[in-house]
């Protein structure tokens, strides 16, 4: 039973994909050559294919641009008052509403900026927050 379960084992993770992963590898190092991946550490490679994995909330409120608000608008202090309350995760869903990933590319969040822009509707009462991943725009109305 032991011989089976290794020989199927094997099967399974090793001799069925080992065309389709040599093909793939093939593909991927003609556009990515190897050489050029062995000047970064395993660390680095994982932050540039993946993004970071935590974030500085802090620096991404300071990063903030605003159109038709001020960082003292009531608004705006609610809004991160209610952002910095959030659970790790919930503030990962924001990004992903925000820019479509709940990562931020390997540079980090000190170029990252986004916008939080009043969409200026007749009754803010009945509009909801909405966003542009395109120009990592949150609407937010008053």
């Amino acid at each position: 039973r032991k011989e089976y379960v290794d020989l199927y084992v094997d099967y399974k993770f090793n001799k069925s994909v080992q065309k389709p992963f040599e093909d793939f590898m093939q593909g991927f190092l003609r556009g990515c050559p190897a050489r050029n991946w062995k000047m970064f550490s395993p660390e680095e490679l994982q932050v540039l294919l993946q993004g970071h994995p935590t974030y500085d909330w802090h620096l991404l409120e300071k990063n903030v641009i605003y159109g038709q608000y001020t960082k003292s608008d009531q608004t705006i202090r609610n809004f991160w008052t209610v952002f910095h309350e959030l659970p790790e995760e919930k503030k990962k869903m924001f990004l992903v509403f925000l820019s479509g990933s709940d990562r931020i590319s390997g540079y980090g969040l000190e170029p990252f900026r986004f916008y939080i822009v009043d969409p200026q509707v007749e009754n803010p009462d009945e509009s909801s927050p909405y966003a542009s991943t395109c120009r990592l725009a949150l609407f937010l109305p008053r």
